[in-house]
């Protein structure tokens, strides 16, 4: 039943009439839950009420509650959620990055107000201005959970995610025939180059880096993370459990987290003489380490393996640097980071003979279609080997054959 009151207000009749009429109970506490709405006559008033009572029946969207509701204000409310789950500061950090791309777009509208039309426009136009596919990708991800959530606080009744188009460049054939499979991994000779050019012009630490990179397939976050105690040398076993999150580059910074993924926890057997290379690193170490606490009482020590004369590990910037001086002394002439040098790895076991599911668990499972494509690469290529050599050695019975055909 409908109650009406009277009310002041500026239009030409002077006054509206507000309707006020019992809606669903609250559905947290069961609370009564009485609905006002106003109207410049009873009937527009009541009208107005029943339409938020059915709308609360049907969807449990109580509109007065989600009327001054901008889409940044519930990005927030998610991302606060979002980063109690254990996820890492690293994919939060992305996600506030897609965060304040949907807010410029947006952040002000209302949160019932964004349409599929909206979310579409604004892939669209971040591909318009060259933004790379992963970028747009993560901002479709992040859009897509923050309606999630606003669906289930029933701000929303629809994901205007849903059904979304990424938009994606056609490669040309002049694109693919330049960007073999070759260009995500260095050859042999190539890693020849590379290495010796370590072993006469890198700086310090740079052989134990590198050697260490290439002959493990290790990401370089993994690397900075690594520790006296990650080194069974008995065993000639390393253990991987960590990798460094420092998103300023910043040593005296950084943080310790799991790695990328629950497969990139692993053990890696490595060869005696990459063994003895870090066991004499550490001895080094343990001697500056005492000198610099002598000296500095604030002296960082934690026993990483590579760090700084404070006892600092050491950033990823820190190795790409590193990388690209040594590179500048080559012949080299690939886009290479040090993440080439996990497809390099790949590529060194699957021309060793390893099978691909010991490739991607000494790896970490990561980037599993690029792995995939180097081997299947690799393999075809000994096997094209295997089939001269057969040839080779068989050459007197084959002509044989074919004189006799003749």
């Amino acid at each position: 039943m409908a109650s009406f009151t009277q009310i002041k207000a500026n239009n030409k009749q002077g006054y509206m009439w507000i309707c006020i009429k019992d809606g669903p109970p609250d559905p947290v506490t069961g609370k009564r839950n009485q609905i006002k709405r106003r109207g410049t006559t009873k009937k527009e008033a009541e009208a107005r009420a029943d339409k938020a009572i059915n709308s609360l029946k049907d969807d449990g969207i109580d509109t007065k509650k989600i009327k001054h509701l901008p889409f940044e204000k519930v990005a927030q409310e998610w991302l606060l959620a979002y980063s109690r789950t254990g996820v890492k500061k690293g994919t939060i950090r992305l996600r506030k990055n897609s965060i304040a791309t949907l807010n410029e777009h947006i952040g002000q509208v209302n949160i019932d107000k964004v349409t599929h039309k909206a979310h579409q426009n604004i892939l669209n136009k971040l591909f318009d201005e060259g933004y790379s596919k992963s970028t747009i990708e993560g901002v479709h991800v992040t859009a897509n959970l923050i309606y999630k959530h606003a669906i289930k606080e029933k701000y929303i009744k629809d994901n205007p995610a849903t059904g979304a188009i990424i938009p994606i460049k056609r490669r040309t054939v002049e694109e693919i025939e330049n960007s073999p499979i070759e260009e995500k991994y260095l050859e042999r000779h190539e890693l020849e180059d590379f290495l010796g050019a370590v072993r006469l012009h890198g700086l310090e630490d740079d052989l134990e880096i590198f050697y260490l990179i290439a002959f493990t397939g290790i990401r370089s976050g993994e690397l900075c993370a690594l520790k006296e105690t990650d080194f069974d040398f008995e065993s000639l076993k390393m253990r991987i459990t960590k990798t460094i999150y420092n998103p300023n580059n910043n040593m005296s910074e950084y943080e310790l987290v799991p790695p990328k993924t629950v497969g990139s926890i692993r053990t890696i057997e490595l060869d005696e003489n990459i063994m003895m290379m870090i066991k004499a690193l550490i001895k080094r170490r343990a001697k500056l380490r005492m000198v610099a606490k002598h000296f500095d009482p604030d002296y960082h020590d934690k026993k990483f393996i590579f760090c700084n004369d404070k006892g600092y590990p050491f950033v990823q910037k820190f190795v790409q640097t590193r990388m690209e001086r040594v590179l500048r002394k080559t012949e080299i002439r690939k886009k290479a980071t040090p993440h080439i040098f996990r497809h390099t790895h790949v590529s060194m076991l699957a021309e060793a003979g390893v099978d691909l599911p010991t490739i991607m668990q000494r790896v970490g499972h990561d980037d599993s279609k690029t792995t995939i494509k180097i081997y299947m690469h690799i393999t075809d290529k000994m096997k094209e080997k295997a089939t001269d050599q057969v040839n080779a050695h068989f050459s007197d019975l084959l002509k044989k054959a074919v004189l006799q055909g003749m």
